[in-house]
């Protein structure tokens, strides 16, 4: 009896268990999901407009800087002033005023006294800059009224 010794075939590769694959799955989304929080979050702070009453505004101007923010407060009766690019006026909470130079047109409501949110930054961080606004925002009442049309007309007109 003579043995032929033969080579043992080599073992075949075990495959990669399916629990290293799912944790390698999960780590990626994990990975993932916090790059989209951060660049979600960078994106936001960029586009945040703070809001102040016209006393945190003053006592944070020099922190402020120019960084853009909404001023909101009162317009004072008489203090508006037309000028060739906008309006100059003043606006106080009751404890500080501001004065406020606004670039472009009004709101139709805007008039002394009415309460007003004024987009914009400071001048400088001088104490007597005035704040520059871009942009006005005014609240209105809740009640919508539409105007009065005249629908027993009926003369149609065809272009």
């Amino acid at each position: 009896m003579t043995a032929t010794a033969t080579a043992p075939a080599p073992a075949p590769r075990p495959p990669v268990p399916r629990r290293r694959a799912r944790y390698v799955f999960a780590v990626g989304g994990c990975v993932v999901a916090v790059v989209a929080i951060i660049v979600l979050a960078v994106v936001l702070s960029q586009n945040v407009v703070y809001f102040r009453t016209v006393s945190e505004a003053v006592h944070r101007r020099a922190s402020e800087g120019t960084s853009r923010f909404r001023l909101a407060g009162g317009v004072v009766d008489g203090s508006i002033r037309e000028t060739k690019d906008g309006v100059d006026f003043r606006v106080t909470d009751g404890k500080d005023t501001v004065t406020v130079h606004h670039v472009g047109d009004t709101p139709p409501l805007f008039k002394n006294g009415a309460p007003v949110v004024c987009e914009g930054h400071w001048a400088s961080r001088s104490a007597s800059a005035a704040f520059v606004s871009d942009r006005i925002l005014i609240k209105h009442g809740a009640d919508y009224t539409p105007p009065k049309v005249d629908t027993k007309q009926t003369k149609a007109t065809t272009g």
